[in-house]
């Protein structure tokens, strides 16, 4: 099966003051129709950048993206707008990401009225109307204001923002990461029974392992602009091969107390600056296996098993480490 979307070499850079930020740096992947991308790795990993270009909304510095095998890299503005016809973003804050002085059926019907694809003011009443029923939101909340709604409400808003073009691709940026636990539940509920009923393919983007273990098929983790992990959601979790894929997993909390006892790995060391890095694994100066031949070359991912892909030096071919010692 041809991918969906597939990014080669992506990357993306932004001058500052103190040099160059490399903010994602030679990523690579593919997502197949109908499944989810996981992305995952701590604040300023690059994972909103990364979605944001891939969806063309910030342009690459590098690189290609390929949707149904079109680069929209190259895309011209006509090409781009009947691109984001089939790709959407679901943002984070959903108070932020509304117009505070649109009605609830204003928001919904803006993508329709933008793209000029309803016959008259009746078609896109009933389209609005269709869509709330689908993502949730009651038929008299059809005139209230964002700030007249709870987190929950708001985020339903955003997500049928997202879908009322009918797209093929989403990318969920920590749609659920400013809402309450009972409220993630049912928003990442929706998500997976839209993406079951629609057909859609998702990349979903947070920082919590929970939930992506939760909803996606595949995961790929993230460090400093590089991806270093990519693997099947089950594979990942159950054998996780980059040590800063182990470190992530260890820092998920423990409801058992029985197994609270057990040793952990503790990252130590300063975060390396993003800025003009040189070259080698970025996550070297936290790594309790780093050596000198960690730095002075860069790493690219390889294939340890089928469909399980890491960039370290233990991994490869020469390596002498056991995943497990």
């Amino acid at each position: 099966m041809a991918p969906l979307l597939e990014t080669r070499n992506l990357k993306k850079y932004f001058n500052t003051p103190s040099g160059v930020l490399h903010a994602v740096d030679g990523v690579n992947f593919t997502i197949e129709k109908g499944c989810t991308l996981g992305v995952v790795g701590e604040s300023g990993c690059g994972k909103s950048t990364l979605g944001r270009v891939m969806l063309r909304l910030s342009g690459a510095t590098d690189g290609n993206v390929y949707f149904e095998g079109q680069d929209i890299t190259k895309m011209s503005r006509r090409e781009i707008k009947g691109f984001r016809r089939q790709a959407q973003m679901i943002f984070q804050d959903p108070y932020a990401s509304l117009d505070p002085r649109m009605t609830v059926s204003e928001l919904i019907a803006e993508p329709l009225v933008a793209n000029n694809v309803c016959k008259d003011s009746g078609d896109v009443y009933r389209q609005v109307r269709r869509m709330m029923d689908t993502v949730g939101l009651a038929s008299r909340l059809v005139n209230s204001y964002p700030h007249e709604l709870d987190g929950g409400r708001r985020q339903r808003i955003g997500v049928g923002r997202a879908l009322i073009l009918n797209p093929k691709f989403v990318v969920c940026d920590e749609p659920v990461s400013a809402l309450d636990v009972s409220i993630q539940a049912q928003i990442l509920n929706l998500l997976m029974d839209l993406q079951d009923e629609l057909g859609l393919t998702y990349m979903f983007i947070t920082h919590d392992l929970s939930v992506v273990r939760h909803i996606s098929s595949q995961i790929a983790v993230m460090y400093l602009g590089t991806c270093v992990e990519l693997a099947p959601a089950s594979e990942l979790f159950k054998n996780p091969l980059h040590p800063y894929t182990r470190a992530l997993l260890e820092a998920i909390p423990m409801p058992n107390l029985s197994k609270r006892g057990k040793p952990r790995v503790l990252l130590s060391g300063e975060v390396s600056s993003p800025i003009d890095p040189e070259p080698g694994c970025r996550f070297a100066a936290r790594c309790p296996y780093a050596e000198k031949t960690c730095r002075g070359r860069d790493f690219p991912l390889i294939e340890q098993e089928k469909g399980h892909f890491a960039a370290c030096r233990l991994y490869e071919p020469s390596g002498v480490y056991t995943h497990g010692e």
